[in-house]
């Protein structure tokens, strides 16, 4: 074999070596986005899931000891029951939208290592005067009233 076709033949060997360890990273990491509906229709024990809905009121149980978290996921069509090991998030509560990432068990359970709370992606201002000590604040703020001057200068 000449020089040229073993630099050819080791360039080939290089890029299929890249290209599988391309693929094999992709592959793996890979999560899907399923509701519960798709995943009680097609759930695979240990794949990896990322599932979304509303959390069931009434379902949600902690156990601070333990850190034991359980409840229950929801889009209105089907129910799937969550268990997680650790603290919620601030913003998870009953009546609330969640995406866990985890896996189905082959008990019927889906096993969530991360829990991630949903909120409104809509910014609203509080109202005139509705938080505490707002009127103060802006006294404060107001170059012209003699709340606003230091101390030494009343």
């Amino acid at each position: 074999m000449s020089r040229r076709g073993k630099f050819v033949a080791g360039g080939l060997v290089i890029g299929a070596a890249l290209a599988y360890l391309i693929y094999a990273g992709v592959s793996q990491s890979l999560v899907y986005f399923v509701t519960p509906s798709e995943l009680k229709a097609q759930a695979v024990a240990g794949k990896a899931y990322r599932l979304g809905g509303m959390v069931e009121p009434g379902s949600l149980t902690w156990d601070p000891r333990s850190l034991a978290l359980s409840f229950t996921l929801t889009d209105g069509l089907a129910a799937v029951p969550v268990r997680h090991k650790g603290t919620p998030p601030d913003l998870f509560a009953e009546g609330r939208g969640a995406v866990v990432e985890g896996t189905w068990s082959g008990e019927g359970y889906f096993r969530a290592a991360t829990i991630m709370a949903k909120h409104s992606e809509e910014y609203k201002a509080p109202a005139e005067g509705a938080q505490a000590g707002y009127q103060e604040l802006l006294k404060t703020l107001n170059p012209t009233s003699p709340e606003s001057a230091p101390s030494g200068q009343r």
